[in-house]
């Protein structure tokens, strides 16, 4: 009887017991159901992170693409018209040499008349000669004889650089600008401070909103002049003391090749004399010779253009002085330069009588000469070295 009284009992207690571990792996599936969801949401949005994160990525690398397209534009832009500037320039000489041949015939009537165009052309180029003499000041007579002595001041620096004082001021500063594309100068306070051993920690830096190409710069009256990193021929003007840029220009024709064929990273080079800023170039349709360029400094505008008859072939580079054009040469692996043409934009030196003149006692090759006027002496960087070249000058013919 008791037993069958337990009996009883516990059968409704085991049917709780496992109803209620029924329930239990019921909740237990059910937790790991929701927790499986949980995880594949995760992952899902995780991935859509991702995805989001990488179109990001794109859209920034398209974004910058299409700004560096946009910049590459505007240059085309700019040097489409140049281009166009220059051809026009040819098209308007071509057609006044067209007019000039269709006015010659058999007829005397025409013969009359090509005579009183040549006078006419005489009468205009003598004019064009004393306009000329009055812009360039033809008081400065002096031409060069010869190089008397070198002095090298320092080695420093890459092999193609420049230095140079600035000839239109006072004081004696010195500057360096290293590498032929570079966008940092240094100053220096003067010359003995440039020759210390330490001399770069008293530099005072100034840095360009551009970079500059190759060594053709020119400092003149506190502004830098040089020719612009990635354009074709724009030439920028900047203030040194206020570090902003004032002016800026395109050359015509120029920056298509280089203007001496042993310097091929100078495609313009700049320089001054007693008469102001000019440019030098070459031109292929000159069959690589060398154009000299006239430059207003103040306005930068061209006031006059020389085709000249110096051939930029073994060339390494060249300097104005006294409205007078010399040209270095040399040879492909260096040796001992020399000047053997020499062009005068007024025809007051008989360049044919001017002997070859050789640089003293120095072996190698230059990435630049700057003549500067005020001191009457040439400051050209050779093979990483700073020179100082003195000349000897004489009265022109």
């Amino acid at each position: 009887m008791v037993v069958l009284q337990l009996r009883f009992l516990l059968v409704p207690f085991l049917t709780s017991v496992m109803g209620a571990a029924q329930y239990m792996m019921q909740d237990a599936a059910l937790m790991n159901y929701i927790d499986r969801r949980f995880l594949s949401l995760e992952k899902r949005l995780e991935k859509c992170n991702q995805d989001i994160l990488d179109y990001v990525e794109e859209f920034r690398d398209f974004s910058k693409m299409v700004l560096s397209r946009l910049a590459g534009l505007n240059n085309y832009k700019a040097e489409v018209k140049s281009e166009v500037e220059n051809l026009l320039t040819r098209i308007e000489r071509a057609q006044r040499d067209i007019d000039y041949f269709g006015s010659v015939t058999d007829s005397n009537t025409c013969i009359e008349v090509h005579e009183d165009l040549v006078k006419q052309q005489l009468f205009e180029e003598a004019e064009e000669k004393k306009k000329l003499k009055l812009m360039l000041n033809a008081s400065c007579d002096h031409m060069l004889a010869g190089i008397k002595s070198l002095k090298i001041v320092k080695k420093t620096g890459d092999k193609h650089g420049c230095w140079m004082k600035d000839p239109g001021k006072k004081h004696t500063k010195i500057y360096l600008l290293n590498g032929s594309v570079n966008n940092v100068i240094l100053e220096f306070a003067n010359i003995m401070t440039f020759m210390e051993s330490n001399h770069t920690l008293k530099a005072r830096r100034v840095t360009l909103p551009f970079a500059w190409e190759g060594t053709g710069h020119i400092i003149y009256q506190g502004f830098l002049f040089y020719h612009r990193y990635g354009s074709l021929n724009e030439i920028i003007k900047f203030n040194i003391q206020k570090r902003k840029i004032t002016n800026q220009m395109l050359l015509p024709g120029a920056g298509r090749i280089p203007a001496y064929q042993l310097s091929p990273s100078t495609k313009i080079d700049l320089a001054i004399d007693e008469q102001g800023l000019w440019a030098i170039h070459a031109e292929p349709e000159t069959g690589g010779n060398i154009v000299i360029t006239k430059i207003n400094h103040i306005t930068m505008a061209v006031e006059h253009t020389w085709d000249t008859s110096c051939n930029s072939k073994d060339a390494e580079a060249a300097f104005m002085a006294c409205n007078t054009l010399y040209v270095v040469y040399n040879f492909p692996s260096g040796g001992t330069s020399r000047i053997q043409c020499v062009y005068d934009v007024l025809d007051a030196v008989n360049t044919y009588e001017i002997p070859v003149l050789h640089f003293p006692k120095r072996q190698g090759s230059h990435s630049t000469i700057h003549y500067n006027p005020k001191e009457k002496q040439l400051f050209a960087w050779g093979d990483g070295s700073q020179i100082i070249y003195k000349l000897h000058t004489k009265q022109k013919v």
